[in-house]
């Protein structure tokens, strides 16, 4: 299982740059960045792959509605060629209320929506001329996309059963985010690889993005966690999962303890099958870098 961290796209620039040099330094393999209100995540991407060697890139998330996949699609491939190759895709829904309120875009039938993204995105990405008209998306592109760059592997932000089974069929694999270890190995896992398996496509990659904190106050920690993800089980899509998990909120799928229990909860990840974890550390600065450093040590 391939190790990664996210890194926090709402600082300046330049600090962001030292946070992914950071990383590489620790041994980290992968460095992550989610698409928010704040930089840019494939943009912060192609200028740090510039400038930090050796570490692969992903996002968790771009969302798709505001992009149209052509765009998308140019975009990932100039990121693949600034970074000679290093960039996994993850693209998400995002949420109704950001999808309508920020975007003042409708959020009706979402997975047809992402249904119909992937048959555009993919084929453009793999250098194919597209022409495709769905109900919400079309595109007819002139010829392939005019960039020297292999394709990302791309990942869905699949949690449900119907876009499981989307990933499974169109894209790569999933990048989960908020979703205990119970519901990857029982939900998750089977769903996607049953959906691949019936398309005839390989066994699909399973990313898992949960908070991490290395600390000797589990308690503390899980309130702060409490604390400071509390929005996430407010969300319908992760309050799903944290349901079917069985827990109350957030802090119940935190992969909190000492380095040593944190290191067996991330193992026992690898061993039901995820490809590839995305920490997101939290608590104290000590607690972060002894997270990081946690995370660093397993990887390879």
């Amino acid at each position: 299982m391939r190790i990664g961290v996210m890194f926090d796209t709402e600082k300046p620039f330049d600090d962001v740059m030292g946070q992914v040099a950071a990383l590489a330094d620790a041994g980290i393999e992968t460095a992550w960045a989610s698409q928010i209100f704040a930089l840019d995540a494939l943009t912060t991407i192609a200028a740090a792959a510039r400038e930090v060697p050796g570490i692969h890139f992903g996002t968790a998330v771009v969302p798709t509605y505001p992009r149209h996949p052509v765009m998308l699609a140019a975009q990932a491939l100039t990121v693949q060629a600034a970074s000679g190759g290093r960039l996994t895709l993850g693209i998400g829904l995002s949420h109704q209320m950001v999808i309508e309120n920020v975007f003042g875009m409708s959020f009706d039938k979402p997975a047809r929506h992402m249904r119909e993204y992937l048959e555009i995105l993919v084929p453009a990405l793999e250098g194919e001329q597209v022409t495709f008209a769905g109900e919400t998306l079309k595109a007819s592109t002139f010829g392939p996309l005019q960039v020297a760059a292999p394709a990302p592997d791309v990942l869905v932000a699949a949690l449900g059963t119907v876009m499981l089974n989307i990933a499974g069929r169109l894209a790569t694999g999933t990048i989960t985010w908020m979703t205990g270890p119970v519901t990857v190995e029982e939900h998750i896992i089977p769903t996607i690889n049953v959906a691949a398996a019936d398309a005839g496509r390989p066994v699909p990659q399973i990313g898992v993005g949960l908070p991490v904190c290395v600390t000797d106050d589990p308690a503390a920690a899980r309130a702060t966690a409490a604390e400071v993800f509390a929005v996430y089980g407010h969300l319908p899509s992760y309050r799903a999962m944290l349901d079917r998990e069985g827990v109350e909120g957030p802090a119940g799928v935190a992969i909190v303890g000492s380095a040593s229990e944190v290191a067996d909860q991330v193992r026992r990840l690898a061993d039901m099958g995820a490809t590839d974890f995305c920490g997101a550390p939290f608590g104290s600065g000590d607690e972060i870098r002894a997270s990081i450093d946690t995370l660093a040590g397993l990887a390879g």
